[in-house]
């Protein structure tokens, strides 16, 4: 039989840590934000989007001013020049500097598809959110005639109301969320159908919430993910929408300018041979689309909880 070892206190060393010490958390807390916008950070692509799109609005700010010509002002003795180190852009058939008009352009693009985008943004928020809490009856006839839009073309019913009304910037942008909205009403109502049933949200219904403050307090910050990824791919879908529509003559009057109206206006021009007239605001259109979209998807795996480390 083995003998027992007599343990002494000499064998032991002592802990000197502090208890205190061994309570804290060793890794700092992130928040959501902080954590998305690390793993946005980590995407590339989608953080080459965001300074594109930074690049773009600090351009339609301030190109039009880098040089001193006029967006409308016409010199017949100077049209149709190609791209040189006096008209960076060319000028087109009016003799109306590109580069100017270029990024005049780009202030009314961009406002329209930001604009676009803020309307379907509350105006679907609104209708969704409404139709989801409110439920039974009153969620069925809200969807059935958001079913009805939705079922008319999209591209039609904008052709149809800018026939019907003058063309002007508002004309645009009213006619292109006449129906805009419905996607985000559905998206929002089906983020809201399923939070509805959550404990927190029916905790709050029970202690008599009113509506409106448990869509602004619960709903919305839950799916504030989903939400702002599709905001993000609204703009450039309005922006081509715009595109098209100038490019078919209906977008805004002249001589003001957009990225649609300049590509419509160069199809003349193409034909003998100043291709370059419609190669500034296709790149530019491209550009603005593709900068979005990768933002776009950057953001949905950034603000996507399950992806959180």
């Amino acid at each position: 039989m083995e003998k027992e070892t007599a343990y002494t206190e000499e064998m032991f060393v002592r802990d000197q840590s502090n208890v205190e010490d061994a309570e804290k958390i060793a890794r700092p807390s992130v928040s959501y934000g902080s954590d998305a916008w690390r793993r946005l950070k980590e995407n590339k692509l989608a953080m080459l989007g965001l300074i594109l799109i930074v690049l773009l609005l600090l351009m339609a700010v301030i190109g039009p001013h880098i040089n001193d010509y006029s967006y409308y002002e016409q010199d017949f003795s100077k049209k149709n020049v190609a791209p040189n180190a006096e008209h960076w852009f060319g000028t087109d058939s009016a003799g109306r500097d590109l580069f100017t008009r270029a990024w005049y352009g780009a202030r009314i693009s961009l406002f329209i598809g930001f604009m676009a985008a803020m309307i379907d943004f509350f105006v679907g928020v609104l209708y969704g959110g409404i139709s989801a809490l409110r439920g039974g009856r009153t969620d069925h006839v809200m969807m059935r005639i958001a079913e009805i839009l939705y079922a008319i073309p999209y591209m039609l019913m904008v052709i149809l109301i800018m026939i019907a009304m003058k063309r002007g910037i508002w004309p645009l942008i009213i006619a292109m969320t006449i129906t805009g909205w419905i996607p985000m009403a559905r998206l929002v109502r089906g983020q809201v159908l399923q939070l509805k049933e959550l404990e927190f949200v029916q905790a709050a219904n029970a202690m008599g919430a009113k509506m409106g403050w448990v869509l602004r307090k619960h709903m919305l910050p839950n799916t504030f993910g989903p939400i702002l990824v599709n905001v993000t791919l609204t703009v450039p879908t309005a922006i081509f929408a715009e595109a098209t529509l100038s490019f078919l003559g209906l977008g805004v009057p002249a001589p003001q300018a957009s990225w649609g109206t300049l590509a419509s206006d160069a199809l003349g021009s193409i034909l003998v041979g100043n291709f370059y007239q419609l190669f500034v605001p296709a790149i530019l259109i491209s550009v603005t689309m593709f900068a979005f979209n990768v933002l776009g998807d950057g953001l949905r795996d950034a603000l996507d909880p399950r992806l959180r480390e």
